[in-house]
């Protein structure tokens, strides 16, 4: 299967502040305010997706839908999503409900990624949360139990019994309110490729990162491009109707100014790393830093950014809106030209 000729590429906030010498987003509400302002500037810019990561217990976003509610009030065209809700720490239905409001504020825009969750600072903290895994589960376990809880829910499935006052009534309730096809709008955050063929299974749309948490020798490009054709084979086998969604991540930076060079000039990276995650062998996508044209080049290259439809680009965001909106924009206009991507308001004319 091939994949689609024109490409949505997105901004990737992990929302980190820090009170720090150099840094631009020294508070919370500085984190908050600025990634409103950035999907602002990114949408002028003709840029596809305001996503951000959910992190726990860190000085990083952590509650994304009043954020992703707020870009979508101030916003008109741009997808607003995630990647990833660590599904252990979720309640699904107060989520599902979370979901579908902040959905229906921006009018159909919501992409939501969600996943069993990454490495965090706290020892088993969605059971600070109050969920405390049963006997024999595992902490996967836990979030698609979870996750398939909150899809049934946004889907109108009953989840509740109504009380009629008859101790035999079968009447259930859904959650309310409802969001049309939103259930066509779940991602799963794949750290492997049999996660993505289950995802695939589930019909959920994939979402890979700049890691994964497996290692067979060949580049990480090469290991992603591997999963992605796996999870398309299984969503074929699967018999779902609809086309499914694909995107990866990747940390693109542009040198282009002195404030760059300083920042960034003497990151470049040529290869991937592979080093020890929660456990295991995981192995770790390169950055792409230089000049432009050269990154161009590079990118049109990489196998998984040409079988995604969808590249989420990780942004230094405490350097500022300023900063980070004018480095969307020269990747705008001179890179992801050379993967397949057109501006938004130039895909609608054509």
């Amino acid at each position: 299967m091939s994949s689609p000729a024109a490409k949505r590429i997105g901004f990737l906030s992990f929302g980190h502040w820090q009170n720090a010498p150099g840094s631009r987003t020294p508070t919370a509400r500085d984190a908050l305010l600025q990634t409103i302002e950035l999907a602002e500037a990114a949408e002028e810019i003709g840029i596809d997706g305001a996503y951000v990561r959910v992190h726990h217990f860190a000085r990083q976003l952590a509650s994304p839908f009043p954020l992703l509610s707020a870009i979508a009030a101030r916003t008109s065209r741009i997808e607003i999503g995630t990647a990833v809700i660590d599904m252990r720490y979720e309640n699904p239905l107060y989520m599902a409900e979370e979901a579908a409001a902040a959905d229906l504020i921006s009018g159909g825009r919501l992409q939501l990624g969600v996943s069993r969750g990454s490495p965090e600072p706290a020892l088993r903290g969605s059971e600070a949360f109050g969920y405390i895994p049963a006997e024999g589960e595992t902490d996967a376990d836990s979030a698609r139990a979870r996750t398939a809880l909150f899809r049934a829910a946004i889907a109108g499935a009953g989840v509740a019994r109504a009380d009629t006052g008859r101790p035999d009534s079968t009447l259930m309730l859904a959650i309310q309110p409802q969001s049309p096809d939103l259930g066509d709008r779940i991602w799963w955050g794949a750290g492997t490729r049999a996660t993505a063929v289950w995802a695939a299974r589930q019909g959920m749309n994939l979402q890979s990162s700049t890691l994964l948490t497996e290692d067979t020798g060949v580049p990480f490009a090469q290991l992603q491009a591997e999963q992605i054709a796996l999870y398309r084979s299984a969503w074929v086998e699967a018999g779902w109707e609809r086309t499914p969604r694909i995107s990866v991540s990747r940390s693109v930076i542009p040198i282009v100014t002195d404030e760059d060079r300083r920042y960034f000039g003497s990151r470049r990276e040529t290869s991937d790393q592979v080093g020890h995650l929660d456990g295991g062998i995981a192995r770790f996508g390169r950055s792409y830093t230089g000049e432009p044209d050269v990154i161009a080049e590079e990118l049109s290259r990489d196998e998984a950014v040409r079988e995604a439809d969808t590249i989420l680009l990780t942004v230094p965001n405490q350097l500022g809106v300023e900063y980070n909106a004018r480095m969307l924009e020269t990747i705008a206009r001179h890179i992801a030209p050379a993967i397949g991507w057109q501006p938004a308001d130039a895909r609608t004319t054509a």
